[in-house]
C-alpha cells in the first residue's frame, strides 16, 4: 500500500515558504538590531535600502504563497494522521501548524500596514505596492511592535515544528518526515 503523502505542490509550497521565512527572520533581526541608519553606516545606504526592499518582498511572497497554500490545502486536504501519533502529539502538532498558518499570514499583513503607516514604501521587488492605510506614526510604531512579537512567535512555533519533525525522523522513525519531504 502506498504511503500517504502531501501532494508535490503542497510539499513545494511548504519548503519554499520555509526558506523565505528563514531569510525573513534573519533579515528582520538585522533590520531590528541595526535600523536603517545603523545598516547604512555599517554596510552602506544601498545595502540598507536593498535589505529593506528584499525583506518586504519576501513578506509579500510569503503572504501570497500562504494564501495559495490555504487554497491548495482546502482543495486537496491532508493525509490522514500517522497511527504512531499519540493523542497529545496529534493535538500539539495540529495547534502548532494552525498557529504557524495564522502567524505567517498575520506577519506580512501587519508589516505591510506598519510600513504604510510609517510612510515608507511597500516594496515588492522594484514595484511599490499600495499602502492600504494613511500615515500615522503612532500606529506604525505599535504595528511594528506587533510585527516583532509575531516574528518571535514564528521563531518559537517553527522551533517546535522542527523539533517535532526531528523527533519523528530521528527517534520514532515513523515516516512522518517523508510525508512532507520534497524528494524521496
Amino acid at each position: 500500500m502506498a504511503e500517504a503523502r502531501y501532494s508535490f505542490l503542497q510539499r513545494l509550497l511548504h519548503w519554499t515558504i520555509a526558506v523565505l521565512v528563514l531569510f525573513s527572520l534573519i533579515a528582520g533581526a538585522f533590520l531590528w538590531a541595526y535600523g536603517f541608519e545603523g545598516l547604512s553606516s555599517t554596510f552602506g545606504a544601498a545595502t540598507a535600502a536593498a535589505a529593506y526592499k528584499y525583506h518586504k518582498t519576501a513578506g509579500v511572497l510569503i503572504l501570497g504563497l500562504m494564501v495559495l497554500r490555504l487554497c491548495v490545502r482546502a482543495s486537496l486536504g491532508a493525509p490522514a494522521p500517522v497511527a504512531t501519533l499519540t493523542a497529545v502529539e496529534r493535538v500539539l502538532s495540529t495547534w502548532v501548524q494552525r498557529l504557524l498558518y495564522v502567524a505567517l499570514i498575520a506577519m506580512p499583513v501587519v508589516g505591510w500596514l506598519a510600513t504604510a503607516a510609517g510612510d515608507f514604501p511597500v516594496q515588492f521587488f522594484d514595484m511599490t505596492l499600495p499602502g492600504l492605510i494613511g500615515e500615522n506614526q503612532g500606529l506604525s510604531q505599535s504595528l511594528f511592535a506587533v510585527h516583532t512579537a509575531l516574528g518571535i512567535a514564528i521563531l518559537m512555533l517553527a522551533g517546535l515544528h522542527i523539533a517535532g519533525g526531528l523527533r519523528h525522523w530521528l527517534v520514532k522513525r515513523d515516516g512522518v518526515m517523508r510525508r512532507i519531504s520534497l524528494f524521496g
